[in-house]
């Protein structure tokens, strides 16, 4: 039986459509990382690892973990200076990080059953598992209860870092990982910003690492067998 083989190039697709993150150096990284895993070189835009072996054409369902998500550091404490009826608490943060983390989901989920993929429960022979990480999330002007209405305005809503890792779900070998970070870019003027237009931003930023992983996944899929 022929395998379709995955290449550096396509595990590159993961971070390929995304337009907007920052560039590292990556003449500064070394070839391989301790997991033996690969530098792909050809990208700009984010840090991508992948096992240039593994075969991503053998997945047609895909388990998705709940995404965790932290805040950048000293976010609470930055954003509590100023203005005192606005006081960000624990409860809210947790419920930005619950909301992000199910909004998450929702979109991953909807762009992967649209590329032909089942979510599964479960391992499986051809079950690709699918651990993501949201780090560094940095809302700029949350829109929290407060006893008195308060308007939060800024020139973007924020940016956060996607760490995302991809597991054959039986043997739970790592396949590729890859970082990358979204910003919405300042807009060079001030926002009314609320809970509805923060997740629309948030969503937009979501949907390109959903497409991205879509879009590498059909590729491998489509990919011409080698012998």
């Amino acid at each position: 039986m022929t395998q379709k083989t995955i290449s550096l190039g396509m595990i590159a697709l993961l971070i390929s459509m995304i337009a907007v993150a920052p560039v590292w150096a990556k003449k500064t990284l070394p070839e391989f990382n301790d997991e033996g895993m690969e530098l792909v070189k050809n990208s700009e835009l984010a840090t991508v690892y992948a096992d240039p072996g593994a075969d991503l054409s053998l997945y047609n369902k895909v388990m998705l973990m709940d995404a965790t998500v932290a805040f950048r550091k000293n976010w609470k404490r930055d954003q509590n200076r100023g203005v005192s009826s606005m006081r960000v608490k624990d409860r809210d943060m947790e419920k930005i990080q619950s909301e992000v983390a199910e909004l998450f989901k929702d979109i991953m989920t909807k762009e992967l059953i649209e590329g032909g993929y089942e979510m599964a429960d479960e391992p499986g022979e051809d079950v690709l598992l699918v651990k993501p990480a949201i780090v560094d999330l940095d809302v700029f002007a949350p829109d929290i209860q407060t006893a008195s209405r308060v308007n939060s305005y800024s020139e973007s809503a924020g940016e956060m870092t996607l760490n995302l890792e991809l597991f054959d779900s039986v043997t739970n070998d790592k396949i590729a990982k890859a970082t990358d970070r979204q910003r919405d870019w300042r807009q060079g003027y001030m926002q009314w910003r609320t809970k509805v237009s923060n997740r629309a931003d948030a969503r937009r930023m979501i949907t390109v690492w959903a497409k991205a992983l879509t879009s590498a996944l059909n590729e491998a899929r489509s990919a011409t067998p080698s012998d």
